[in-house]
């Protein structure tokens, strides 16, 4: 059993990944002690973190809640604000891991900023590899940073490629297909915003929540994947698990396929990026396979779910195109939250901010934000007109 403690800063505390990753801190104390928290705006739920976990700094996304949370701590505790704020607490000294559990493409600055100081990343953002996943494996190479998924099935995904990575096939993504995988054309007009965050299986956040439920989500998780490991994207396929009892499997070139199963619950692969090459008692219940009855499986339909088809096609484009079509997936997504667009409009958003762009095959850091910036922008317009 290892007894170093791990020094932990977690972006996203109040978030569903950073709450339940201190669950995990709360299941084994004497393993972690969190350095450093950062939230966007709720502040309640933050004050309540740092007074139970005593962190030695805290940043703070939006920049308005920055001086009502300094006033709420005091002079105790060093407070940091934006994006700066929480680059410069991914940077901290004596940290071992960063757990990077931001929601969309403000994760991908702070993860440079740890990689650049050679921390263990344990990286629950999707949107960091999806926009710009060259550069940050790149930079992790360079700096020796080591990069842990959290994200369930690239997990599944990493555990089962421990043995044999050198005769991999392919890999086989898992989706349970969303709470409208059965649905008709027809009823998917009629899809509301309550609706839409109700997942049959999973406890999300409001975005990833939505992208599961277009099945962009798993676009992404494709992209992501062809980073993570390395593989080519006909090496990547999606296939619908509706139970979500299989996370992910492996391939091999022998016709053996590694399958890591496990209940839906985000604590299991979360606690193993924390903690990764050693495994501690989880919180999580375990698999009665006796209670199970069926596992079904079936191929993701991407003429009804237009959004998987999009990101793959994204991914494959590469450049800015993935950066593209992930702003503008962000944005649309708010906008049918707050009820201003209906559900099937999100791709039709995300296919016309693509077509308009013109693709940087090669893109810098710079790049990659200016596009960023530009989808957001054209998105909102196409939405006015």
């Amino acid at each position: 059993m290892n007894k170093t403690v791990n020094h932990l800063v977690i972006l996203g505390s109040t978030g569903s990944i950073g709450r339940q990753a201190l669950e995990v801190v709360d299941q084994h104390p004497d393993q972690f002690q969190v350095m450093g928290l950062a939230a966007k705006d709720e502040l309640d739920l933050l004050y309540e973190q740092v007074q139970k976990y005593r962190p030695q700094a805290v940043a703070l996304g939006d920049d308005k809640e920055y001086r009502k949370f300094q006033e709420m701590v005091g002079s105790t505790l060093q407070v940091m604000c934006g994006l700066e704020g929480m680059c410069e607490l991914a940077s901290l000294d004596n940290v071992d891991t960063v757990l990077v559990a931001l929601s969309g493409a403000v994760g991908i600055e702070p993860t440079l900023a740890a990689i650049k100081k050679s921390r263990r990343i344990s990286l629950a953002n999707k949107e960091t590899l999806v926009a710009a996943g060259d550069l940050v494996m790149q930079a992790a190479w360079e700096y020796q940073s080591e990069i842990i998924p959290v994200d369930s099935e690239h997990s599944a995904i990493f555990q089962c490629l421990q043995a044999d990575k050198a005769y991999v096939k392919k890999i086989w993504l898992t989706a349970s297909g969303g709470p409208f995988r059965d649905f008709s054309q027809e009823q998917l007009d009629e899809v509301t915003v309550e609706m839409a965050l109700s997942h049959p299986n999973w406890s999300m956040g409001p975005k990833i929540s939505i992208d599961s439920a277009t099945m962009m989500n798993k676009g992404l998780e494709v992209i992501e994947a062809h980073h993570l490991f390395g593989l080519e994207y006909d090496q990547i396929q999606v296939l619908v698990q509706k139970e979500s009892v299989i996370h992910s499997m492996v391939e091999l070139i022998d016709g053996s396929f590694l399958a890591h199963l496990g209940v839906a619950d985000m604590r299991i692969p979360i606690q193993y990026a924390l903690t990764y090459p050693h495994r501690y008692v989880s919180p999580a219940a375990h698999l009665d396979f006796t209670q199970l009855g069926c596992i079904h499986f079936a191929a993701a339909d991407e003429k009804r779910f237009p959004a998987l088809a999009l990101a793959i096609a994204a991914g494959r484009q590469g450049g800015t195109m993935p950066a593209v079509m992930n702003a503008a997936n962000e944005v649309a997504v708010h906008a049918f939250l707050d009820r201003k667009i209906a559900f099937r409009q999100i791709p039709i958003l995300v296919e016309q901010t693509m077509l308009a762009h013109q693709n940087i095959y090669v893109p810098q850091l710079e790049d990659i934000l200016t596009a960023d910036r530009w989808a957001r922008e054209y998105c909102r317009h196409l939405m006015q007109q």
